[in-house]
């Protein structure tokens, strides 16, 4: 590679190649969304995120910066913020790694094998230490309530549609409302 810009443009094209649904921020590839599938086997499968992803101007030689925007309960997953605590992100980065290593390998294992020993959710880390089967609940119950496709949309037809589902939702209610009013006389 001659360049980080290259370097950078080549490993975004590589992930919007590939299987995730990559959406830009502000028409550039420094910011964007992946959507990202919990993996099998693990208590996350079948959730579905959005990652936050920021490339420094010195990627590949300094690390993305990652977040999950939509809640998750994980040790390692700060609760409010979405950000990640993973080493290979936060501290072993090398340029040899790419986006595509970040999530067909560095989030899958962070979800297979989170450390509560190193927490960003205390809450989590205590629960998975002290209850095992109360902390794997806890993070279906998360998957089921925060981590749906529907909680993933974002594209502007996707936001149009979101809108038009509420305003349905509402004139059911209001609707239902009239409907009740009318059945009366």
């Amino acid at each position: 590679m001659s360049s980080p810009s290259k370097r950078r443009d080549m490993d975004v094209m590589k992930l919007m190649m590939s299987d995730y649904t990559v959406e830009t921020i502000n028409d550039g590839i420094t910011e964007f969304n992946v959507e990202f599938h919990g993996p099998k086997e693990s208590l996350y499968e079948g959730g579905v995120w959005k990652i936050r992803v920021e490339l420094p101007d010195a990627y590949p030689y300094k690390s993305p910066s990652i977040g999950f925007l939509n809640k998750i309960f994980h040790p390692n997953v700060d609760e409010l913020s979405g950000s990640v605590c993973l080493d290979v992100i936060n501290q072993s980065w090398s340029p040899m790694f790419d986006l595509l290593n970040v999530f067909e390998v560095f989030l899958p294992q962070l979800l297979l094998y989170p450390n509560p020993s190193d927490p960003l959710n205390g809450d989590a880390a205590s629960l998975m230490m002290k209850d095992k089967n109360q902390y794997e609940q806890k993070v279906k119950e998360y998957c089921e309530r925060y981590a749906k496709k529907e909680n993933v949309v974002g594209t502007p037809k996707d936001e149009s549609d979101d809108e038009i589902s509420e305003e349905e939702y509402s004139g059911q209610s209001e609707s239902d409302d009239e409907v009740v009013g009318h059945a009366d006389p």
